[in-house]
């Protein structure tokens, strides 16, 4: 399991202050989550700072991730959030048990994503919502050629998914590695789709102000934000 095996690393890397995008893209997404209502679900939640920062908003949060060390980890992060081991494509929870579910950066990480998106709509009452955060499909598309801020972004073979992804990075002393899926716009249009979804708010965010003047987020979408409903 891969992101077990890199729990203690993407720890050290997300909790680092204003070290990676997070920082400076959450603003743009928690304007998407709506207010607090009975009860939201995170699906993976990771070392759990997304679910710190619902917590700080007044929601009441369960999360699930395949993560044991993770789960430990977000645990002694916070023990406010219930959080649980369970795979997104076999949510443990009733239909309807959630008005709220957050998806922040966690269904290009899953082997079954239409699965997922489908028991996501299982378990979110009628009349909630699903708040996605995933990774621009154009940045999976290609890559910078060059260091400097203007470098350019050539694309590679294919836009289209799914495709297998892994990436390291090494910033300020710390390392981690990346895997998972490089989906399509439409690859994510059409699994949430079928799931029942449609399209509420959609949102190519750009960098906020504590981000440096140097980010490529600048120039290029690198997150795409939804916010859904379910279909009546």
């Amino acid at each position: 399991m891969h992101w077990e095996a890199e729990a203690h690393r993407w720890a050290a890397w997300a909790r680092a202050p204003q070290h990676d995008a997070y920082w400076y893209y959450r603003e743009a997404f928690f304007a998407l989550v709506p207010p607090a209502g009975r009860a939201t679900l995170e699906v993976g939640f990771g070392e759990g700072r997304v679910s710190r920062d619902l917590i700080a908003r007044g929601h009441r949060v369960t999360g699930v991730d395949v993560s044991p060390t993770l789960a430990r980890l977000a645990a002694q992060a916070d023990r406010t959030a219930h959080y649980l081991l369970a795979d997104g494509a076999a949510l443990p929870f009733g239909a309807g048990a959630f008005d709220l579910v957050v998806a922040y950066n966690s269904l290009m990480d899953v082997d079954d994503m239409p699965a997922v998106c489908a028991e996501i709509a299982r378990v979110l009452d009628p009349r909630g919502r699903l708040c996605v955060c995933v990774q621009h499909p154009i940045w999976d598309a290609g890559k910078f050629v060059g260091p400097g801020p203007d470098a350019a972004f050539v694309l590679g073979p294919t836009y289209f998914g799914p495709r297998r992804m892994r990436d390291t990075l090494e910033r300020n002393g710390l390392s981690v590695t990346f895997e998972g899926w490089c989906f399509s716009i439409d690859d994510y249009a059409r699994a949430l789709e079928t799931a029942g979804f449609v399209i509420e708010t959609l949102r190519e965010p750009r960098p906020g102000p504590t981000a440096p003047p140097t980010t490529r987020g600048h120039r290029l979408p690198i997150f795409l934000m939804l916010r859904l409903v379910r279909r009546v």
